[in-house]
């Protein structure tokens, strides 16, 4: 991540809008930002968490905002922009908003927190959180990049657990921890093993000599299938030739029987041929006509109708027009007049807008007269407010408030007060409990170890003692075990007889049996009995090794506590000495302090709030002051005008005489006069438009009328001449095709015969019999015809049939063999490929089992951890070394703990946390600057920055020399690094730096030294 530039606005002591340009900045490599204590150097790293995680090292994620906005300010705006990403080639802007409720000062409203890609044209909002763009959480970020007051030496502190995890995380280290994964592919193997033994179950019945056996049986079958098929071939050919034969004697039978039927069916079709001849000459030659005849009557009737009618409508219209003539000369005299009474509306509608001013007038004159007192009441309101106004700035002014820098880190102190006395006395409370778990496990021990006799050094000592006190038991134990085996050859010993085991003949002394046995007895028992004992002295080692673990464990714990209790107690102590430093006795005296001020406070807010509203209604005063005053003048000219307009509209009145009687008359009566009139003028012109219009088309008609009855008088004339035309044609028609039955010819005109199916029926009866009459000749022409026998045929297929179903049961017991045997080919070739590899998936499992153990418990993990610290601690040493020369260097054991190499004392090993302060901030500084680079290269960019949040008080003069050199060397390595400090020397070592001052009016304010 680099910083490209900072707006502050509104954050802790920064009032008004500041602006860190640190492009200019970090172009030198090594800058500073210094500033007197409290000025508000550390608040920059605040507002660049803020930017980045939306929460402060100083109130962390607790959310207490309204000790975060500045106390003069109403909003708090941070913008932040950077470059991220691989390479630091994307360049990004962080903005952090939070805004004070405007009904509570106290309360500031949720923050808005929102990241944008900047481009060349344009911001794109994202989605993306902080820890998502620059790869790593606020925690590590504070330990590798930024590195806040007081959190310098915060990865030294870290117990190897959480430094561990902290490689982890940073690093991507999780990429190693492969337990679920194996676990996952053990889990497949095992079961893809079930799988396989399942599948190499159902194939044990499957074997070679099976398959042969199948093998020579299907030779067998073949044989048989073949003769069965050789017999079956000449049935066949014998049955297909009688079945031709069959076939045409069917064929004959069906033939013969159509030809009877078709004989049946001649006469009628030889009639129906009779009546399709006549139907066709008749629709032919006489219909048309006939139907021309019928159409002509139909037509002189129509024509006879219409001229009966034209006559009738030839008086009517007469009479009509000459009623509508008479109406319109009434009309148009009454309409003659329309502009003497037009003239006459227009006087009465000037009578009636000369009574709505006088209404006009006299609420003028009304309004006048109330406007006129309230004015000046709100003149006088005025200047009271005005007096209250200069009171309240007065007070204002003597009522001083302390600085909200001192006021915000006394309530700081206050609650670190109370957290730290809090904690204090919970580890008090720990710290008693732990030292009684310590005295109980010394007493568990003491008793425990009470049970080690006196002659005994330890429980081992003891336990050795009894096992080899079991081994000489054991020892006896067996060699009674043989003597026992010889007592039982006794009773073969006899005097001058050889024995048969040695051979001696004399025998003086021999085995007593039943003493030995008892000897045998009582040594199980002591053997059984040491045994144990010697259990239940492993059990109380155990119990002793147990218990003195949980002792050594809980003394470290007890250590720890009275360690972080000594701390406390020194942070209270500095509390109170800073606290003292500011003439405050105790806390008490702060708190009472606060509480005073906070009261003070909400008074001058409470009248700042006053003064504000009463300004406010001041100007709004004034504004409607103003309003009201033009408001006045207004109706004073409007009054004016609306007189002069009265006067104008009664000169304009042309008949005076006629429109005085309505002077005195209401608007609703003149309204209804004026449209009395105007509905009268509009009725006659509509009667007069429309009795026009009825006398156009009333001629037009007339017109037409009169046409039509001269034609419907020539239609009718020439429709009777031709109708005797065409029955003198028709008669002629009758005549030549010999119809002289006049019912007859009708009964032909209504017939609905289909005359094209009849013609086609005709037709396929004569082809039909034509065809049916040939095959006969023909189908008895053929050989065999003659002497078919159904009978015969019908046994030479039931034969056929019979050696067909035999001929196919052996196919199919052919065929089915066949298939197992290729089943079985393919079952054993799949059985040898299974057991391949099952063998193969047993060398897997083996293997996964050996990984299994290997990642279990992420102890991949944990020893790539260590490795990644190993190197982050050699790569510390090589800054180390020169800043101690070369006295000091840093190592890491097994357990992830740093220690220290003294080569002023033999190079012998001590913990790291025995270094001194300025010691402890060297190494700080070269552990973060190698975590730093590791980073770096995780983000494989060219460029980096570091920042340092320390006062640097802890270093003398050479040190701080020393440290200085190492940071200027650091820009040879193309690494930004920052400094934030109040230490002089610095200061005037480095060129480059932003000056920060606290203005006690405008807050705090941003200088460059360029």
């Amino acid at each position: 991540m680099i910083p490209i530039r900072l707006e502050i606005q509104g954050l802790y002591s920064y009032k008004e809008k500041q602006v860190i340009e640190f492009d200019q900045l970090t172009a030198a490599g090594l800058f500073g930002i210094f500033g007197a204590v409290g000025s508000g150097k550390s608040s920059i790293l605040e507002a660049v968490l803020l930017a980045l995680y939306g929460s402060t090292e100083r109130l962390s994620d607790r959310g207490e905002k309204n000790s975060m906005v500045n106390l003069q300010s109403e909003e708090l705006l941070i913008n932040f922009e950077f470059k991220a990403g691989k390479n630091n080639s994307n360049t990004y802007l962080g903005r952090y908003a939070a805004k004070r409720n405007p009904k509570n000062f106290d309360d500031v409203k949720p923050a808005e927190h929102s990241f944008y890609l900047k481009t060349a044209t344009e911001l794109q909002p994202l989605t993306l959180r902080g820890e998502e763009i620059l790869g790593m959480k606020k925690e590590h970020f504070k330990q590798t990049v930024i590195i806040p007051q007081g959190k310098f030496k915060e990865f030294i502190d870290l117990t190897p657990g959480p430094r561990a995890e902290m490689m982890k995380e940073l690093f991507g280290l999780e990429r190693f921890d492969l337990s679920y994964k194996t676990a996952g592919l053990l889990r497949s193997v095992k079961d893809e093993k079930i799988r396989l033994e399942t599948q190499l179950a159902s194939l044990e019945l499957y074997s070679d000599e099976i398959l042969e056996k199948k093998e020579k049986q299907l030779d067998q079958i073949a044989h048989q299938a073949g003769d069965l098929e050789t017999d079956f071939q000449k049935t066949e050919a014998s049955y297909k030739k009688q079945e031709q034969i069959q076939a045409l004697f069917q064929s004959l039978q069906n033939f013969e029987k159509e030809w009877e039927e078709l004989q049946l069916k001649k006469p009628a079709i030889e009639n129906q041929k009779a009546i399709y001849k006549d139907f066709l000459t008749a629709k032919t030659y006489l219909k048309p006509i006939y139907d021309q005849i019928h159409e002509k009557k139909q037509e002189i009737e129509k024509h006879q109708v219409s001229f009966t009618d034209c006559e009738r409508f030839k008086e009517n219209f007469v009479t009509e027009i000459s009623k509508k003539e008479a109406e319109e000369t009434d009309l148009k005299e009454k309409a003659n007049k329309k502009s003497e009474r037009e003239s006459k509306i227009r006087d009465l509608e000037k009578v009636k807008e000369i009574q709505e001013l006088q209404q006009k007038i006299q609420d003028a004159n009304k309004e006048i007269e109330v406007t006129q007192p309230h004015l000046e009441s709100k003149k006088s309101a005025q200047q009271t407010l005005e007096s209250k106004i200069k009171l309240l700035e007065d007070d204002l002014e003597a009522n001083q408030i302390p600085n909200a820098n001192q006021l915000a880190e006394l309530k700081s102190a206050v609650k670190d007060w109370e957290a730290w006395t809090s904690s204090k006395k919970n580890l008090n409370t720990e710290i008693k409990v732990l030292k009684e778990s310590i005295d109980q496990s010394e007493k568990d021990i003491a008793t425990l170890q009470e049970r080690i006799p006196t002659n005994e050094t330890s429980f081992d000592s003891w336990a050795f003692t009894l096992k080899n006190q079991i081994k000489a038991l054991e020892s006896d134990r067996d060699k009674l075990i043989q003597k026992s085996g010889l007592s039982a050859h006794i009773h073969l010993l006899e005097d001058g007889n050889p024995c048969p085991l040695c051979g001696a003949i004399d025998h003086p002394n021999p085995l007593q049996g039943e003493e030995e046995n008892k000897f045998l007895l009582e040594i199980e028992s002591n053997i059984e009995k040491t045994k144990a004992t010697l259990e239940s002295i492993f059990d109380s080692s155990k119990k002793l090794s147990e218990v003195t673990f949980k002792k050594d464990t809980l003394t470290q714990q007890y250590e720890s506590k009275k360690t972080d209790l000594t701390a406390i107690e020194n942070q209270l102590t500095n509390l109170e000495s800073s606290l003292k430093e500011q003439n405050f006795e105790n806390i008490d005296a702060v708190k009472a302090f606060l509480q005073t001020t906070d009261e003070a406070i909400l008074k001058s807010e409470h009248q700042s709030k006053q003064l504000k509203e009463w300004r406010k209604n001041l100007q709004e005063g004034k504004v409607k002051l103003e309003e009201e005053d033009q408001k006045l003048r207004n109706l004073e000219q409007g009054l004016r005008m609306l007189q002069a307009t009265q006067n104008t509209k009664r000169d304009d009145i042309k008949d005076l005489g006629f429109c005085q009687p309505f002077f005195t008359k209401d608007a609703e009566n003149i309204r209804q006069t004026i449209q009395k009139v105007q509905d009268d003028i509009d009725r006659t012109a509509d009667l007069l438009s429309g009795i026009q219009k009825v006398m156009v088309e009333l001629r037009a008609k007339q017109a037409t009328n009169l046409a039509n009855l001269e034609n419907s008088k020539k239609a009718l004339k020439e429709a009777q001449n031709k109708i005797e035309e065409l029955n003198t044609l028709y008669a002629q028609r009758k005549e030549e095709y010999h119809f002289t039955d006049e019912s007859q010819l009708q009964e032909l005109y209504h017939n609905n015969m289909d005359a094209d199916k009849v013609e086609i029926e005709i037709k396929n009866f004569e082809q039909r019999a034509h065809l049916v009459e040939s095959r006969i000749q023909e189908i008895k022409k053929t050989d065999g015809i003659s002497n078919f026998s159904q009978e015969n045929f019908e046994s030479l297929k039931d034969s056929l049939q019979v050696k067909f179903k035999a001929l196919e049961e052996i196919k199919k017991e052919f065929t089915l063999l066949d298939r197992e045997i290729k089943d079985s080919r393919e079952k054993l070739k799949e059985k040898k490929e299974v057991r391949t590899i099952y063998g193969k998936l047993e060398n897997r499992e083996s293997n996964l089992k050996e990984l299994e153990k290997l990642f279990k418990g992420s102890g991949f993990v944990k020893y790539v951890s260590s490795i990644y610290l190993k190197e982050l601690c050699n790569t510390a040493n090589i800054r180390f070394n020169k800043l101690t020369k070369n006295s000091l260097s840093l190592e890491i054991d097994d357990n992830n703990t740093f220690w220290v190499i003294d080569y002023l004392n033999g190079g012998k090993k001590r913990l790291l946390k025995t270094l001194s302060g300025g010691q402890t901030f060297q190494a700080s500084l070269c552990l973060a600057l190698a975590l730093a680079e590791k980073v770096k290269s995780l983000n494989e960019a060219d460029q980096s920055f570091f920042f340092l949040d320390e006062g640097f008080g802890a270093l003398d003069r050479n040190a701080l020399r020393v440290v200085f050199e190492t940071l200027k060397a650091l820009r040879h390595e193309n690494r930004v690094v920052g400094i934030i400090s109040h230490v002089e020397e610095l200061q005037q070592e480095i060129e480059v730096y932003a000056k920060i001052e606290l203005d006690a009016e405008k807050g705090s304010q941003v200088r460059y030294s360029f």
